[in-house]
């Protein structure tokens, strides 16, 4: 057996040196409302935000995209790769006074990768078993080895629930859950806000000052900030980039810019429903059309002040893993208009699905202006963020305009949009070769020969393009000059863990 790893936690702001004087209530504004708060269902980044305050990971990241002990204070693999086995903090207690065992973690990944609800089997389909050792020591075995496994437990299939919870509510966990972390779940009004309480017994009380978390969602960013600066709001995510410089005048606001690994991306369906049956769907050239007609650096000029990254994959452009061979394309409209003519084609009707938030929708009315050009007849759909998940889960659009919050391992940057078992595949993209070289790069931990591998893959998906990477993100939040301690990690997510809040 290696050594073990993470024994010590890592130095990311979180653990106070003495308890920290409770009080407060923070509120956050959110780009749209949550989706399921169940881990084993939700798929939104809103919903992420709000887990990061009420359920605790096995593990999680620091801002250096490090993983770092949570739940779990160390872990090793064995020589073959084929087994990982855990240990967990003694003494952590579920919100309902439950303590956390390895049994529980058990029944945990157990429903993650065979629940009928699950979101996560893909991401836990190399997990043969899941064994307890004794009350604090978990092990995994693999049926093939799988690289990306500790940074899945890193996000929402390391997330454990409370055994009796599962047991109560089954597929309706969502709407009571109840976990390991700083807060408990408290009240949820549809559309208008989600409370949680600060819990007396988190394993990590003493890093956590205020009392009551309150997420109110509002997808016009405008309306976030005006509720920022009268002090409606405390927090904001999702800062619009127009008023960016707005916030850095005002002496009662805080804005923080941070790097991070998430992208916006544009999913084909290439074969849910009727509309990928279409030509859009079943002719690549017409997708290659398509992106040649958009100009992703004037998208970033306009729409967000020049903050982004113009991007193309999955890897941010210049990082460990993207392929530099094929470097983000520019405008070429000629071109794209003579595709379209050698096809046969001069009007290509796509229905693009969009949330409502004014960012997403300038996006596209850009992308429809900018398509038009080449004879693509672009069709707005703007709904509500989770009406428009359902749109797209139904097949009910040719693209559709999502943001993904990145991971810190490739596979979870590429899988969970593209893989054949995706959990975000809704596009319906299979394509066997692709699938054969993510299997191997799980199954590698050397990064050189990962590197060859995830360029391979970046090849194939950038010429069957079943989506188009826009950009990559710098997160962008706000703060009342009354909240401090508030450290962003890459991931965009809001630990509670560390703020504080002048009364």
């Amino acid at each position: 057996m290696r050594a073990w790893r993470g024994l010590v936690l890592a130095a990311m702001g979180w653990l106070a040196a003495g308890a920290a004087q409770a009080g407060g209530n923070l509120r956050i504004g959110l780009a749209s409302d949550p989706d399921q708060l169940d881990p084993a269902r939700g798929v939104s980044y809103d919903g992420r935000i709000v887990f990061a305050a009420l359920c605790d990971k096995l593990v999680d990241i620091d801002g250096k995209l490090n993983l770092v002990p949570q739940l779990a204070t160390g872990w090793a693999w064995s020589d073959d790769r084929l087994t990982l086995t855990l240990r967990l903090r003694e003494g952590v207690l579920f919100q309902d006074g439950e303590k956390l065992t390895a049994e529980a973690v058990r029944i945990n990944l157990d429903r993650y990768r065979t629940a009928a609800e699950s979101q996560r089997k893909s991401e836990l389909k190399p997990i043969a078993a899941v064994e307890v050792v004794d009350p604090l020591t978990v092990r995994i075995r693999l049926s093939a080895p799988y690289a990306p496994l500790v940074a899945v437990l890193a996000d929402r299939a390391g997330m454990m629930i409370s055994p009796k919870n599962i047991a109560q509510m089954g597929a309706e966990l969502g709407s009571h859950p109840i976990c390991a972390g700083p807060f408990r779940f408290t009240q949820r009004v549809a559309q208008d806000r989600i409370v949680l309480d600060r819990f007396a017994g988190y394993w990590n009380a003493g890093a956590v000052s205020v009392d009551r978390i309150t997420y109110l969602p509002m997808p016009d960013s405008t309306v976030r900030l005006v509720n920022l600066r009268t002090g409606q709001l405390d927090l904001l995510s999702g800062l619009a980039a127009s008023d960016a410089a707005a916030v850095r005048r005002d002496p009662k606001l805080r804005l923080l810019v941070a790097p991070s690994i998430a992208y916006q991306t544009m999913l084909f369906n290439l074969g849910n429903g009727v509309l990928g049956r279409s030509k859009f769907a079943t002719e690549p050239r017409v997708r290659e059309a398509f992106e040649l007609s958009i100009d992703r650096r004037l998208i970033n000029q306009v729409a967000f002040e020049g903050t982004q990254v113009p991007s193309n994959q999955t890897e941010a452009p210049g990082s460990t893993y993207w392929n530099s061979a094929y470097p983000v394309p520019e405008r070429n409209l000629g071109t794209a208009r003579a595709m379209l003519k050698s096809l046969g084609l001069s009007k290509v009707p796509v229905q693009l699905v969009v949330g409502n938030s004014p960012a997403a929708q300038q996006t596209a009315e850009l992308i429809q202006s900018m398509a038009g050009e080449a004879g693509f007849e672009v069709q707005i759909q703007s709904m509500e963020a989770n009406a428009a998940v359902a749109a797209t889960q139904r097949g009910d659009f040719n693209a559709y305009i999502g943001i993904w919050s990145g991971r810190p391992d490739p596979d979870g940057n590429v899988a969970i949009w593209l893989a054949s078992d995706g959990f975000l595949n809704w596009g319906k993209y299979s394509n066997k070769e692709f699938d054969a070289l993510l299997a191997k790069a799980r199954s590698i931990t050397d990064v050189t020969e990962r590197q060859s591998l995830y360029r391979d893959i970046a090849e194939i998906y950038l010429q069957d393009r079943p989506m188009m990477v826009l950009y990559h993100q710098n997160w962008l939040f706000a703060h009342s000059d009354k909240l401090s301690g508030f450290v962003p990690v890459p991931d965009g997510l809001i630990r509670p863990q560390g703020i504080q809040i002048k009364e």
